[in-house]
């Protein structure tokens, strides 16, 4: 049995390694993102903190809407409760593309723009840096990746019938990693206890990861929560790249045509800082609150989902909650896709998850690359053997 093992382990692993590794390492990059993007581009998502109130939710809406493009509209706005972070705009167009807003006074301070090595990072591990044909077809990047990731998957089960030990003596020191027998003891002891520590969050990275590649995966994993297949196709994720830029340059209407566009803005956002006040006052601990339309939601600090949050509907014109929806209340289908994100970046744990997560991937990385060192080295042992 260990020997049909052995060979699904080193049959899928020679082909499909250093794809592997490539997804594990720009795996690994993407996960502090975020952070080193608002380092980086500290103007964009920090403003000077004062010693005033910001602007009114309703007039920081019109003050964006006369520094956007008539063809550009703002669709939500996420308030931060840092007194130094500038607040988010979420735009019409293009998709998932947002503008950062000084809340004292009513500057853009820019539009999202990621960074060309996590544009680079992001294309690696979702499409081996391929694109989708626009005229349809096969999109083989994002094929390659998912097979591959089941690949690993397989790998990964492989080898714990291979390498689980058959005593309690031999699995601690199964367990260890020793520095001091020389390079080829090294990578062993890496390429074996080093799977089996990252083994089950690997595993974790690899199944929720095939949710974006196959939709018959997609639809197997909502089903064993319980999913109804209207639902899954909702939580399908788009298959554009995450705070994509807007290409449009920024512009000024003029006359009556202006003075409409503004007016519209001013009546569908007239209650947004009455709605934010009640909720701000009822959740002092809030992470952010995003208002849309008619709707709000509040998400917090906590473990678990990261997206989770409270969502509320609220009246246009009064600003008065008309119906709540908490977190806690929400059926699977409403949770399920924020924990597949959660697990699959490593959030649920909060940083300290996260950083595990960046090692286990870097330790995942390495992985196909001891291994193929033990198998070309298993190669030259035998062909010495043989001469």
């Amino acid at each position: 049995m260990r020997k049909i093992f052995h060979d699904i382990h080193l049959w899928l692993s020679v082909p499909f390694g250093i794809i592997i590794a490539l997804i594990c390492f720009s795996g690994a990059m993407l996960v502090f993102e975020q952070e080193i993007t608002q380092k980086v581009q500290k103007e964009i998502y920090f403003v000077e903190a004062q010693d005033r109130q910001p602007l009114p939710a309703d007039s920081l809406m019109l003050c964006a809407t006369r520094q956007l493009p008539d063809s550009v509209s703002i669709t939500g706005l996420t308030i931060y409760p840092e007194p130094d972070r500038a607040w988010q705009l979420s735009l019409s167009k293009p998709k998932k593309a947002a503008a950062y807003i000084n809340p004292y006074t009513g500057e853009l301070t820019g539009k999202t723009k990621r960074l060309p090595f996590f544009s680079t990072m992001f294309r690696l591990h979702r499409w081996l840096l391929d694109s989708a044909n626009p005229q349809g077809g096969i999109f083989w990047g994002k094929v390659i990746v998912g097979i591959s990731t089941l690949a690993f998957v397989f790998v990964l089960i492989s080898g714990i019938f291979i390498w689980w030990p058959r005593t309690r003596k031999a699995l601690k020191t199964r367990l260890q990693i020793c520095c001091t027998r020389g390079m080829k003891r090294f990578w062993y002891d890496l390429h074996v206890a080093g799977g089996m520590y990252a083994l089950i969050l690997l595993l974790a990275m690899a199944l929720t990861g095939l949710t974006w590649s196959f939709k018959w995966y997609n639809n197997a994993f909502y089903a064993v929560f319980g999913v109804k297949t209207s639902q899954q196709s909702r939580a399908k994720q788009p298959e554009t790249e995450k705070g994509k830029p807007n290409s449009s340059q920024n512009g000024k209407g003029q006359g009556p045509q202006e003075n409409a566009r503004l007016a519209k803005v001013r009546q569908s956002t007239c209650s947004w800082q009455r709605v934010y006040e009640q909720l701000a006052a009822e959740n002092p601990e809030y992470r952010q609150i995003q208002l849309s339309q008619n709707t709000a939601s509040v998400y917090f600090h906590r473990w678990g989902n990261q997206r989770a949050a409270d969502r509320y509907t609220f009246d246009v014109k009064s600003g008065r909650i008309t119906e709540e929806a908490p977190y806690a209340s929400l059926d699977k289908s409403g949770k399920i896709r924020g924990w597949i994100y959660s697990m699959h970046v490593g959030e649920w744990g909060g940083m300290l998850t996260r950083v595990l997560t960046v090692l286990v991937a870097l330790l995942g990385t390495s992985l196909p690359l001891t291994g193929y060192y033990l198998w070309i080295a298993r190669l030259l042992r035998k062909k010495q053997r043989r001469s």
